[in-house]
């Protein structure tokens, strides 16, 4: 078995862990962080709307000998508007100015065809109309409120109503980052980039509700022994799901990593850049919230609930007992009262473990886990 294999079976046997909900104080600081800065940078640098939202036309000529850069500052030029300029397979250029309409499109058709040598019949002109981009963002935002109330509903009578409203914040903090990105780094937003929007909620929302899953099942009658706390129970339900977490991530971001640095950036198909961008900030965004964000969430929505308190009083009273008679109290399967504990909470490893620290084995009162002599 390969090492990324063993740390998965361990992680997922509870013999290593990492303490992701107890240090979740630092998680949110980090995401608070990143968060503040999207919002800043959307609100002071702003979207780059495509012509699709905005209106304008896009004039497509047939293979010429000037430069993409050369293109674009004629154009510019001829319509007084930033134009955005692609070269095409055919060795023609795709030219793309905003803010024009039917009385000053020709014109600036004609004056492409004198700049470029060309004759005005070898220039297609297209013109796109605001409405039509108007339609589609509102569609979107229709989509996107009923995508969200569907899965608020679903989590709620699937699991239980603070895991909806965790996975619901974990959504909104995917999307404000992407959202933000987009606003920094320039790039048009186009219709291609609201359905990658789209697309990486889904993606966020699985990884969510697998971790999800286990914590369900993890829990299942927790308040019936003393041994752990839910943040420790949430915490190895995270971390059995860790290396499973990392690797769809990462084959998820290979062919779209492919798509934006190599479409877009070293071929220069500036299109690709539209869907790849949203997808790939998305992507890793919703990675790291659905371990960092959702289920530390969860654990401190679920604490402040009466039950969970003397819970965790109840654990650590016991841990309190234990080590004032010398005994380490998560050594073997047996309560405060020397009961055996049965099932997948009895049976769980300590939850605060580092990554490579092996489990106590050490026969608590005595006597070896497993049969009470």
């Amino acid at each position: 078995m390969s090492r990324l294999g063993s740390l998965g079976a361990r992680l997922y046997n509870g013999e290593v862990g990492y303490d992701f909900v107890g240090k979740r104080k630092i998680w949110y600081g980090l995401s608070i962080l990143i968060t503040i800065t999207a919002i800043v940078g959307l609100a002071v640098r702003g979207l780059v709307m495509g012509i699709e939202f905005e209106g304008g036309a896009v004039f497509t000529t047939a293979k010429t000998g000037v430069s993409v850069a050369q293109v674009q500052e004629d154009a510019e030029k001829a319509s007084g508007h930033d134009a955005i300029v692609q070269e095409l397979g055919n060795g023609g250029m795709r030219i793309q100015i905003s803010g024009l309409d039917t009385d000053t499109a020709i014109p600036v058709k004609d004056e492409l065809a004198k700049d470029l040598g060309v004759s005005a019949d070898d220039i297609t002109s297209e013109l796109v109309g605001p409405s039509w981009g108007e339609q589609i963002a509102n569609k979107a935002w229709t989509g996107l409120a009923i995508f969200m109330v569907l899965v608020v509903v679903y989590l709620a009578i699937a699991f239980e109503w603070r895991m909806a409203l965790a996975a619901l914040i974990a959504l909104v903090h995917d999307l404000t980052i992407t959202v933000g990105v987009y606003a920094l780094v320039g790039f048009e937003v186009t219709p291609g980039t609201v359905i990658g929007l789209l697309t990486i909620l889904g993606y966020s929302l699985y990884d969510t509700v697998v971790v999800f899953d286990g914590l369900k099942e993890g829990s299942k009658d927790i308040t019936k022994q003393t041994r752990w706390t839910y943040s420790e129970i949430a915490n190895r339900s995270l971390n059995g799901t860790l290396v499973r977490s990392i690797n769809t991530t990462v084959v998820a971001l290979l062919p779209v990593a492919g798509l934006l640095f190599i479409g877009g950036g070293v071929l220069g198909a500036g299109m690709l850049n539209d869907i790849s961008l949203s997808l790939f900030v998305g992507l890793a965004a919703g990675a790291y919230s659905s371990i960092f964000i959702a289920t530390p969430l969860v654990a401190d929505l679920k604490e402040r609930d009466p039950q969970m308190k003397a819970l965790k009083k109840r654990v650590l009273a016991r841990r309190a007992a234990a080590t004032a008679r010398g005994e380490n109290p998560d050594a073997d399967g047996y309560d405060a009262s020397g009961e055996p504990l049965d099932g997948p909470v009895g049976d769980a490893a300590p939850a605060g473990a580092v990554v490579g620290q092996p489990r106590g084995r050490s026969g608590g009162r005595g006597r070896p886990s497993g049969k009470r002599r």
